[in-house]
């Protein structure tokens, strides 16, 4: 039997402070897929545009949905820490470990979902924090407000049970049964503090979208994708 991929869903739909809304059928963020793996009705499957930001431990030689057409293209978020940085204690510092080391990552990635010729879906391992972070930082640059940012971040909860069962049987499991039982917890507070981060910067989001490699070219490109 074909399952449901976990913790799949479109962030069309949302509202930018501008008027505008995100349009369906752009953008997808799911836990990691299995090649059997089917979508819910009314989402598009399968993708034009796979990125899958796990590192190389958790991942299988051949991308499962590699297959299926789509474009396969792996951004490693947590790969980029530098040699000698110190293990993360919390969500909070892990999502701002990301920040730091794998900005240039984060930049290619909006410079892909703006290119993209179909929908693109964008995953980690259970979907919620390397996922989170990336699909924050695509809505935030659109105008999409907070209070919206977090309700999708939010619906990862409801998907609980299913990202632990497919969690179960992927690459990199015996890592994950030796992280702190709140590195599975779906923190607002933590991905307050990547928002924080963008607010805060001079510019604001797009301020730090530049300080990090990105341009003016590659924000209105994603502009054009993904809003109506």
């Amino acid at each position: 039997m074909r399952d449901i991929v976990p913790n799949l869903r479109d962030v069309g739909g949302m509202s930018t402070v501008d008027g505008h809304a995100v349009l369906p059928g752009r953008v997808l963020r799911s836990a990691m897929p299995a090649a059997t793996g089917r979508a819910p009705d009314g989402i598009v499957w399968p993708p034009a545009l796979v990125i899958d930001l796990r590192s190389a431990g958790e991942s299988e030689p051949v991308h499962p949905l590699a297959r299926s057409g789509a474009r396969i293209v792996n951004l490693p978020l947590l790969s980029a820490l530098r040699p000698g940085t110190a293990p993360a204690e919390s969500l909070h510092s892990l999502y701002l470990l990301v920040l730091d080391h794998a900005s240039m990552f984060l930049v290619e990635l909006v410079r892909e979902v703006g290119q993209a010729r179909g929908a693109a879906l964008i995953h980690c391992a259970a979907g919620k924090d390397r996922t989170g972070v990336s699909i924050a930082l695509l809505l935030r640059l659109v105008d999409v407000p907070r209070e919206q940012v977090h309700a999708d971040y939010r619906a990862t909860a409801d998907a609980e049970q299913d990202i632990t069962a497919r969690l179960r049987k992927l690459p990199g499991r015996q890592h994950r049964s030796t992280l702190p039982a709140s590195f599975f917890d779906v923190s607002v507070e933590a991905l307050d503090g990547v928002l924080d981060v963008w607010d805060d910067h001079e510019g604001g989001v797009h301020g730090w979208f530049r300080s990090a490699g990105g341009s003016d070219e590659i924000i209105d490109q994603l502009r054009r994708t993904l809003l109506t």
